[in-house]
């Protein structure tokens, strides 16, 4: 509940600050967005769940498993709906469903989910860079405001000490426990280096770039939504969309970040803080809808398929 408590406080708090005015305003925005361009947007929102189930296939046969498109796709909109509350939890499910359902270890399924978020992240971190590049002279100042360097670079160090000791671990220790989770590690691994392996890795990374193609086309749409927002260039919504996605990823599903982050990332190119804010709450609520609709109906669905039976 903690994250989601923290996004409530947020939004509780952007509220108080707003006059009744900057309040009324902010919601004839909301009211006059063209809802032609959100329907637009949550379709692109919907190819991506489909551009990403029947991506999961390709790894899933690389390890010797199959799964048909109806139940990566159900599964995958559980899984997105299960990360608005626990980040990250939506994950840890898709393995746990699969192997229920399906009869794939866990540890080998959820190494191919870790594959997916590799190659996922690297994509990201390239959105990031190009950005960086592009409007380095206008995000200078938000990105030393919003990224703690110090904190980071502790966080590293700490990291990398843990992760030698686990390394050690991990070679030479004998004990039972260590050993078992060598072995778990060994499944993970198989599944996280079927991306590069698998004869269809070309086909896989297609299907990212679709993935990537419609969930910034997904965050492109809402901005001819509103009028305010109309007139931004391309590479003010791609600095937005990396802030938004990283919001997202890190947060549960960006509750009170999201809208804040957008809202002051657009001040920063002449949008004022109320039409960012709105454009941020319009942007998150077609998510949303999307997100819950599809996560309800993949619970209903999810009975009907038949367990697999393991001896």
């Amino acid at each position: 509940m903690l994250p989601i408590l923290l996004g409530a406080f947020l939004v509780i708090y952007e509220y108080k600050k707003f006059t009744p005015e900057e309040l009324n305003h902010v919601l004839d925005i909301v009211k006059n967005a063209d809802i032609t361009f959100i329907l637009l947007s949550a379709l692109m929102a919907f190819l991506g769940y489909v551009f990403r189930a029947y991506r999961w296939r390709y790894t899933l046969e690389y390890i010797g498993y199959k799964s048909d498109f109806k139940f990566n796709l159900t599964v995958i909109s559980i899984a997105y709906f299960l990360n608005l509350t626990i980040p990250r939890s939506g994950e840890i499910s898709r393995a746990a469903l699969l192997a229920k359902y399906k009869g794939v270890p866990f540890d080998k399924g959820f190494g191919t989910i870790i594959a997916e978020r590799i190659v996922d992240f690297f994509i990201l971190m390239s959105f990031v860079l190009l950005a960086v590049v592009i409007e380095f002279s206008t995000l200078k100042e938000f990105l030393l405001k919003y990224i703690p360097v110090q904190t980071l670079v502790t966080i590293l160090i700490v990291g990398f000490l843990f992760g030698i000791l686990g390394l050690y671990l991990l070679i030479y220790s004998k004990n039972a426990f260590i050993l078992k989770i060598k072995s778990k590690i060994s499944g993970l691994t198989e599944g996280v280096l079927s991306v590069f392996k698998m004869p269809n890795k070309w086909a896989f990374f297609l299907q990212t770039l679709a993935i990537w193609t419609s969930y910034v086309l997904m965050f492109y749409f809402v901005i001819f939504a509103l009028e305010e927002t109309r007139m931004i260039s391309f590479g003010t919504v791609l600095v937005a969309f990396v802030i938004g996605s990283l919001t997202i990823a890190f947060t549960n599903g960006g509750f009170g970040f999201f809208q804040k982050l957008i809202a002051e990332i657009l001040v920063l190119y002449s949008v004022p803080f109320a039409s960012g804010y709105a454009f941020g709450w319009v942007s998150w609520t077609s998510q949303l809808i999307i997100t819950v609709f599809l996560g309800g109906l993949a619970f209903l669905i999810l009975p009907t398929f038949n367990k697999k039976e393991i001896n």
